[in-house]
Parts: structure tokens; sequence; C-alpha cells
């Protein structure tokens, strides 16, 4: 699946991933390949992104909103 991360400036991150981990309002969850659409807000945390290669990043966020769709994540975040 394909991640990008927005922030007000800039592009974080922009590529392909397994796993994306997230720090939602009501807990942490994660986004795997063919998930279903959603929409939700982020809390203050860490996005953890596995990527094609099995390398793990980590971005801070102060909060957000993410958005999934045919296998495209768009988070906007602080």
């Amino acid at each position: 699946m394909i991640v990008e991360i927005i922030s007000p400036d800039k592009i974080i991150y922009n590529g392909s991933c397994k796993i994306v981990q997230l720090p939602g309002v009501d807990g942490s969850f994660e986004i795997l390949n063919n998930h279903a659409p959603l929409i939700s807000i982020l809390d203050k945390g860490q996005i953890r992104i596995l990527d094609e290669k099995d390398h793990e990043l980590f971005f801070p966020v102060k909060g957000g909103v993410i958005e999934v769709l045919n296998n495209t994540v768009k988070i906007l975040a602080e």
C-alpha cells in the first residue's frame, strides 16, 4: 500500500509499506494492505511504518487525520 504523511509545511513521507501503526484518540491501531475504507483522528504520539524492505520508520505527531481508501493511506499530521 502507498502511504503519504503530509504536514502543513511539506510532505514528510511518501512510499510503499506493509504496516502502518498510528496513535488514535481511542488507542493505537494499525493499517494493513487491503484495509477497509476509514477516516479517523490521530492523537499525539508516534507513527510507525514497516516498509517493503522491513525497515522501521518512526514519525512523531501532535495529532492529525488519517484517510484509508483503495490501498492508499493519507495522513495529515501536525
